[in-house]
């Protein structure tokens, strides 16, 4: 485990005041993101499976019987429940929740949670029609948006291996060799320097205001003066750190470094802004107004950052439960981190930010340029 006894405690007297405003006898957690940060252990829902935490005695999980090896030596939950994959997962927990006498109490559960579906929902219903279910939308990333220390340290490290990935990547781009290539080298860098896995996020050639930010990676070779688009995504022990650089396909090119630097100017502004108590739309509006009034692009429509920091085995690749928007009224508050990004004319920049009282500080390193192949 990579946190400290008072992390952990943290952490679950957390939830445990949310269940005691709520008037909550159990909580049940089965979105992937939540569940890892409440037991330590989160895994894919190839079958479904959960976590529960009473208010006073301690938790337990249900799960494929599988997967209980890996889950008890990560989670510091102690009372792991295994199903074979002949039994009904549903069935299994309602028998748990039975057992443990809360078959007529308040149970809470994010409903907005990707584990907990309809149908889910309904078979639970029948097997337990005495409880009541009760409604936590959105608690299971509204308890992880600001960041402990620990969890800083960890998303500190990732932003170094996304730094050390970045330059084996410019070192290694050239004309002739084709996205997916460059792509295998950033790859080969996360795992030597301790990422959890291969995933590199989106290589490919730049085009466009924001096109390109999803555009799918390809074999065909790299041509002189291309802009090859780089984000890099490397993750430690789940936490994610994220950086965006531009790397131009031969000398200089005096065009594109008056785009960069504009667009670097305005997006240091805003991060630079990131305090707490500010609110988000005001954030927003640093970047996208000033790229619009700039005439760098005719249309912003995509967010202008989001919510950074724990990714599991869910369908989400980037988390919008905090994004940067004319219309997002909530308040930054001190350690929520973020993936800030800005684009336009086929150049991506991106940083992992943290909000410290001072204002945002970038937690990626690599220079705020254009880089240049070797």
């Amino acid at each position: 485990m990579r946190f400290p006894r008072a992390e952990i405690d943290r952490r679950l007297a957390k939830a445990r005041d949310v269940m005691v405003t709520a008037d909550i006898d159990l909580l049940l957690v089965d979105h992937a993101e939540f569940m890892a940060w409440l037991t330590g252990y989160t895994v894919s829902e190839t079958m479904y499976r959960a976590a529960f935490l009473p208010r006073e005695a301690a938790g337990w999980l249900v799960l494929r019987e599988l997967d209980t090896v890996p889950c008890r030596a990560a989670s510091w939950f102690e009372d792991i429940v295994g199903f074979a994959d002949s039994a009904d997962p549903v069935a299994v927990i309602a028998a748990e929740i039975q057992s443990r006498g809360y078959a007529s109490g308040r149970i809470g559960v994010d409903f907005r949670s990707y584990g907990f579906t309809a149908s889910t929902f309904a078979a639970l219903s029948s097997r337990l029609p005495a409880v009541q279910f009760i409604n936590l939308a959105g608690i299971s990333d509204r308890l992880r948006a600001v960041k402990s220390a620990p969890e800083i340290a960890i998303l500190t490290e990732t932003a170094a291996i996304a730094d050390k990935a970045m330059e084996r990547v410019r070192a290694a781009t050239r004309a002739g060799k084709s996205p997916r290539a460059v792509a295998a080298v950033a790859a080969a860098a996360f795992l030597e320097n301790g990422a959890d896995s291969r995933e590199t996020g989106p290589i490919v050639v730049g085009r466009g205001d924001q096109g390109f930010l999803h555009a799918a990676m390809t074999g065909e070779p790299l041509q002189p003066e291309d802009v090859l688009h780089v984000e890099l995504i490397p993750k430690v022990q789940n936490y994610s750190a994220r950086l965006m650089r531009p790397v131009v396909v031969g000398g200089r090119n005096d065009r594109l470094e008056q785009t960069a630097n504009r667009l670097v100017d305005i997006q240091d502004r805003q991060i630079a802004a990131m305090r707490p108590d500010i609110r988000a739309c005001e954030i927003d509006a640093i970047v996208r107004n000033a790229v619009l009034a700039a005439g760098l692009r005719d249309r912003y429509e995509n967010v202008t950052g989001y919510a950074l920091g724990l990714y599991a085995r869910t369908p989400r690749p980037s988390d919008f439960s905090h994004a940067f928007l004319p219309t997002a009224d909530w308040r930054l508050e001190e350690g929520m981190t973020f993936h800030m990004y800005v684009s336009a004319r086929g150049l991506g920049f991106s940083e992992t930010v943290l909000v410290t009282a001072a204002g945002g500080r970038r937690l990626t390193a690599t220079p705020r340029r254009l880089l240049y192949a070797s």
